[in-house]
């Protein structure tokens, strides 16, 4: 049944009567053979998901010590973000670890009130790496928000992974709070987060001491970055002092601009300045790092949302319920994003580095892999 549900993934199938057919007459009749949907969803209700996040985690160890983790910017750190992520939206479908919400929504042209259910995961990944590279998953429950619920994967990790694992998390402005950057550190993490209105106080801190000249600025000819160093602001909530980092990106764009003169339009280009300014608050000790690494680090959380979200969504059917029953959905869950991790470092390791043309995209490498399971055989695999 894991065979047939991680092959499945790999090869991108959404459903489990697809996942069936592949089986009986498809790319997996002579690897899996026959095998039936309701066997699949009765198998997978009646798995544990301790030992599939088990070995998840073995995966990123071994994934580690063969260097598939070392980057070049982020100085030798593995740099790990945190991120939620709302799934299987449903106003009929139901389990018993569904979240539910009252939601307005349109029947028939009549607008009417209704329980929505659905589920939202947290995930940690890994996004110092050249591709970021997926640790790890957690359902939330229903009632329980998403910092305790990260909170409690990061737990996880680090009781399969250890405690020198990871050296520092990222993550957006909800995961400023004194409850969690304490714990953090109690894992023995450095971190780096969004600082917004969320923490008024700190914010306004921030403010008053960043009106004047940068301490860095760094320019080329797409872009200007100037940024402002504050080693020791008050944070009162947290009853502590924490480093804050103001950063002003100036980025130098070429916009198309449209002008009608009596019947006829015209375009032209013209140069236009983009201005966005964020604070990053941080218990990173920078020394002689510049404060611009940590702007890298903090954007560096994008890409959790970026590349991990769409790709698993888009291709990897993340938000596809196949089997909406609780422990089943968790299992399958866990399984998809563990046939993701390993097909995406085959994909980065082996396809795009030794390919010498034009290379194939993820979803036609998924392709490719189902074409090479039907010459397969059990005997020569």
């Amino acid at each position: 049944m894991f065979d047939a549900v991680f092959l499945g993934a790999a090869m991108q199938i959404p459903s489990l009567l697809q996942i069936e057919a592949e089986c009986r007459r498809g790319a997996l009749a002579k690897r899996i053979g026959p095998i039936s949907d309701d066997t699949i969803g009765y198998a997978l209700q009646r798995q544990s998901p301790e030992p599939v996040f088990t070995l998840a985690c073995e995966v990123a160890r071994r994934l580690k010590r063969n260097g598939v983790l070392r980057s070049d910017w982020s100085r030798g750190l593995v740099v790990a973000a945190v991120d939620g992520i709302e799934i299987c939206r449903s106003f009929a479908r139901c389990c018993d670890a569904c979240m539910h919400r009252q939601v307005q929504h349109k029947v028939r042209g009549e607008l009417r009130t209704d329980t929505q259910y659905y589920h939202r995961i947290v995930a940690a990944a890994i996004v110092s790496t050249p591709f970021p590279i997926p640790l790890g998953i957690r359902f939330q429950k229903d009632g329980e928000a998403e910092v305790p619920c990260a909170l409690a994967l990061l737990e996880d990790l680090t009781d399969q992974l250890g405690r020198r694992f990871l050296d520092l998390l990222v993550g957006d402005a909800i995961y400023l709070q004194a409850p969690l950057v304490n714990a953090v550190e109690g894992l023995g993490l450095d971190w780096a987060f969004t600082l917004k209105e969320n923490q008024p106080e700190l914010l306004r801190e921030a403010e008053r001491f960043t009106t004047g000249p940068p301490t860095a600025v760094e320019s080329d000819a797409k872009q200007e970055l100037r940024c402002w160093d504050l080693p020791e602001v008050d944070w009162p909530v947290a009853d502590r002092q924490v480093r804050v980092v103001k950063t002003v990106r100036v980025d130098h764009k070429r916009q198309v601009t449209v002008s009608q003169d009596g019947e006829h339009l015209h375009k032209s280009k013209t140069d236009v300045a983009v201005e966005s300014t964020n604070f990053y608050a941080t218990n990173f000790p920078l020394g002689a790092i510049p404060p611009t690494f940590v702007h890298q680090l903090s954007r560096s959380r994008w890409r959790i949302d970026t590349e991990v979200f769409q790709t698993i969504t888009t291709d990897c059917h993340l938000k596809h319920p196949a089997v909406h029953r609780s422990t089943a959905l968790v299992v399958l869950t866990m399984i998809r994003l563990l046939a993701y991790t390993l097909s995406l470092v085959f994909y980065h390791r082996q396809v795009c580095r030794h390919a010498r043309g034009p290379r194939d995209s993820f979803h036609e490498f998924a392709k490719r892999l189902a074409y090479g399971f039907v010459a397969l055989s059990p005997d020569t695999s």
